[in-house]
């Protein structure tokens, strides 16, 4: 079952991985990226969102900002030293650890995304589609989500509407080598059981952009996060 959103804000930053330290942000917005915006809406484990399209509306712009980044994460090692040791720091200092960094980042942003749900092995007996898909349609009609959307970094809010029956807005008319994007990662899990990750595995594609929509192989969809 499908929607259709129009998303937009005022700056957005997809993060290649190739420049993840002085961050540098894809063209246009990754499925996985999209995906997050409407699974902050609705998501449950009986369901998974596959995009299906997204449409570029605004022209693509760029701006160079300094932003405040921490240099390291905590550990799991110095988690594990916190819970037997309570000496120990369980937390990051962020004044002794805290670096301006550059970002090229994505301005004035605006996408029509169309995806859907399917349902997956982890669904109930109470799980059907109809229930998932009423529950996703109230929530995007009134504006209502469980967590903030986000284009990319959290401090780059995201703001989304249901689009039903009205006409969609024209994409931009250009045409454009995107190059390699990431699609999503997939998470190979510990037997059937939802919880436990062994694996996380990035999938790739080459992305196109042609009179400013770009599609998503089909054969991608059924290969990660089944």
């Amino acid at each position: 079952m499908g929607f259709t959103l129009r998303v937009w804000g005022d700056y957005a930053c997809f993060t290649r991985p190739e420049m993840k330290v002085e961050r540098v942000s894809y063209d246009v917005i990754t499925p996985s990226a999209a995906r997050a915006i409407f699974e902050a809406i609705h998501w449950k484990p009986a369901i998974r969102w596959v995009i299906d399209e997204i449409n570029v509306i605004k022209p693509i712009k760029f701006q160079t900002i300094m932003r405040n980044e921490v240099e390291s994460v905590m550990s799991t090692q110095s988690i594990k030293k916190s819970i037997n040791n309570k000496e120990e720091q369980f937390y990051i200092d962020s004044n002794k650890v805290r670096q301006q960094r550059n970002s090229m980042v994505l301005k004035d942003v605006e996408y029509i995304i169309k995806a859907h749900f399917e349902m997956t092995k982890h669904a109930g007996g109470s799980d059907d589609e109809k229930k998932h898909y009423n529950i996703f349609l109230r929530r995007a009609r009134n504006g209502e989500c469980f967590s903030q959307p986000y284009f990319g970094c959290r401090e780059f809010s995201c703001n989304f509407e249901l689009l039903e029956n009205e006409d969609l807005p024209l994409n931009i008319q250009e045409t454009r080598d995107l190059g390699w994007m990431l699609y999503d990662i997939d998470f190979v899990k510990k037997g059937d059981s939802y919880k436990g990750v062994k694996e996380y595995n990035p999938k790739f594609f080459r992305a196109e952009m042609i009179k400013g929509k770009v599609t998503i192989p089909k054969n991608l969809q059924m290969e990660v996060n089944k």
